[in-house]
């Protein structure tokens, strides 16, 4: 189970697979996720329905990249890294992000692996 840190509408996510390999995700990897818990949205001011802001419905499988993980990381530096819960963003197949926004710090290893589009959304990056 990994928390949802964007505004797609998803909450907790499941994996299903690794699109690596057949070992465990690191951060940055592309994993297939189930949609277990939606985010409930309070009605706007406008009147707009809050199943208009959510992308996501609960049920739904769509692609992720892994930003956070539980496990201990070592970078080349010699520093350890280990967050505190696994998270992740949800993506569309061409590997853009479906939410406009991010919550939460995202791990460095994204820039080596080509996800600048992620580390420009977050608020920030350890």
């Amino acid at each position: 189970m990994l928390n949802c840190i964007d505004n797609s509408g998803a909450s907790i996510v499941e994996c299903v697979a690794n699109l690596r390999m057949k070992r465990h995700a690191k951060i940055g990897d592309r994993i297939i996720v189930v949609v277990q818990k939606q985010r409930s949205y309070v009605e706007t001011v406008g009147g707009t329905s809050a199943a208009a802001a959510n992308r996501v419905r609960r049920g739904d499988i769509r692609h992720a990249i892994v930003v956070r993980t539980a496990k201990k990381l070592q970078r080349r530096n010699g520093m350890v890294v280990r967050f505190d819960d696994n998270a992740c963003v949800l993506i569309n197949k061409a590997g853009e992000p479906i939410g406009t926004r991010l919550t939460g710090v995202v791990g460095q290893e994204l820039r080596d692996k080509q996800w600048s589009k992620i580390l420009s959304l977050a608020p920030m990056h350890v």
